[in-house]
């Protein structure tokens, strides 16, 4: 059995590295794939860093653990990225990584009944979403894992560099290696 960490990774953080690795293992999982999307549908009004900069970065984060595996399954597709594309593409049934706050937006997803049907959904706890809310969205279709709630988000990195900050310790040293050797995320004077 294997785990699924999707999302923009824009950039990768420890609290992704955390969500990781606590499915790994209270899942036991044989490895859990770290799969940047192309083309999120659901931030198609956003400005994304471009996909190879992104896939640089998740590959450098996987080298973190020997079960972190970087897959470019949603950068090779073209257009719109959805989930069940990739459970659909993948073998077996895979266990899908989320954080409570992902998790209630399941409904909203295209073909979601069927995302529900063919991956186990473990989901990590964050403070603005409850379990309670997920239940609500999803039913009891997850397993909830335990680990500390982590407040942090790529947004907030994003927003501290261009504010001047280091995101040590926020990032992995090799992604923050990354940034910095090509000034993503800083702010640039018109």
């Amino acid at each position: 059995m294997y785990g699924i960490l999707g999302g923009t990774f824009d950039p990768p953080h420890v609290a992704h590295l955390a969500a990781a690795h606590a499915a790994f293992e209270q899942m036991d999982l044989d490895h859990v794939s770290l799969l940047p999307a192309r083309s999120p549908w659901q931030k198609v009004n956003r400005v994304v860093t471009s996909a190879p900069h992104r896939w640089a970065m998740c590959q450098l984060a996987a080298a973190e653990a020997n079960y972190l595996i970087p897959d470019d399954t949603e950068m090779q597709r073209r257009g719109p990225t959805y989930t069940i594309d990739t459970i659909q593409e993948l073998p077996g049934e895979p266990v899908l990584i989320l954080g409570s706050d992902s998790a209630v937006g399941i409904p909203s997803w295209h073909r979601a009944d069927e995302v529900l049907a063919m991956a186990q959904i473990a989901v990590v706890p964050r403070p603005t979403v409850s379990l309670d809310e997920v239940t609500t969205a999803i039913g009891s279709h997850f397993t909830a894992l335990d680990m500390p709630t982590l407040n942090l988000s790529a947004t907030q990195i994003r927003d501290h560099i261009r504010a001047g900050l280091s995101p040590r310790f926020l990032v992995p040293d090799s992604v923050l290696a990354y940034i910095e050797n090509n000034d993503l995320y800083i702010r640039r004077e018109a």
